[in-house]
């Protein structure tokens, strides 16, 4: 009798525990899709922030030969318990459920409340570059020129600007094989990506119109691109991991120059829609902004912006590191 209650306490703790790390996946993925709708913002840093970067390679990766025997076959179940699909499936509908339902509203932000918005993010990639650091055990001159090399290669990609592009669904494939990079890129966004290629509105105008096909197009090129892309840094990984881990960090620093606050427009451009937007941009210092601008820099607003993107980011850590001891 004893014996068969400890069994059902287990199994009771056990699917507990199950319920717990989906419910966590699933925060995980609507963090990462909320990163990725916003320009500048990287979901992979999302995912390596809150430890769950190398599973999602892992599992991406494990979409392979097996896998398509697997489906030849209809041997389903073992399928999915090969790719993980579980795991993949929460994340995957955490992500969708950000980027259907925020869409609209960080545009909104962005639009409105640009200075803490940006200021948020900022706090967020500088504690999240930080606490990745962490993990390189061994340091080196070449771990620290990696560093600098990512720094330096981030500054000048976010300083490139924005171009038209073809209007094509062809493009919207390419676009979504390219963009899709950021999700296991920590550090390049996805949705600053497709800003330089000029999808970005395209893409959140289809996805806030339900425009299925559009989104269909883009999703297969997301995919390919995934496939082909996690493969190359999942070896980096294996075999360099200080020095791919101290490279990304380099993206995820270099990338403030893109989420400075305080700007100043020195050209702008037609959307698609013939709304003018800004084209290219110049970083001043927030003292200089009134003179320059004739709007206030918010400074107090995006100190505190910048501080809850800090305790947030060490927030969901201090969770994640408690849920992993349960």
């Amino acid at each position: 009798m004893d014996c068969l209650i400890s069994t059902r306490q287990s199994n009771s703790f056990s699917f507990m525990t199950q319920i717990k790390e989906k419910i966590l996946t699933y925060l995980k993925g609507m963090s990462m899709g909320a990163a990725d709708i916003v320009p500048g913002v990287s979901g992979g840093s999302i995912a390596l922030i809150t430890g769950i970067y190398e599973k999602l390679l892992n599992s991406i990766n494990a979409i392979d030969k097996t896998a398509l025997r697997l489906l030849f076959k209809f041997q389903l179940s073992a399928l999915w318990k090969h790719i993980n699909g579980g795991f993949l499936a929460t994340l995957l509908f955490g992500i969708l459920t950000s980027i259907f339902a925020l869409s609209k509203l960080i545009t909104y932000l962005i639009e409105n409340h640009p200075i803490p918005v940006w200021s948020f993010f900022g706090g967020l990639i500088i504690i999240s570059a930080i606490i990745i650091l962490r993990d390189i055990k061994k340091w080196s001159l070449g771990v620290v020129a990696a560093i600098l090399l990512g720094i330096l290669g981030a500054y000048l990609f976010t300083s490139i600007p924005s171009v038209s592009s073809p209007e094509g669904y062809w493009f919207t494939f390419v676009a979504g094989a390219i963009a899709i990079c950021a999700m296991i890129l920590p550090g390049v966004s996805g949705s600053f990506l497709l800003l330089m290629l000029g999808q970005y509105e395209r893409i959140l105008a289809a996805v806030s119109d339900k425009n299925f096909l559009v989104i269909a197009i883009f999703g297969a090129g997301c995919i390919t691109g995934l496939l082909l892309f996690s493969r190359v840094i999942s070896w980096l990984l294996k075999n360099h991991h200080a020095l791919t881990i101290g490279l990304l960090s380099g993206f995820m620093l270099g990338s403030i120059n893109k989420l400075w606050p305080w700007k100043v427009v020195l050209s702008y451009r037609l959307s698609s829609s013939g709304a003018q937007k800004p084209l290219l941009t110049e970083n001043i210092l927030p003292q200089n902004y009134l003179a320059v601008t004739g709007e206030e820099s918010l400074f107090l607003q995006a100190i505190l912006a910048f501080s809850f993107g800090i305790l947030l980011v060490v927030g969901i850590e201090r969770l994640a590191y408690y849920l992993k001891k349960q």
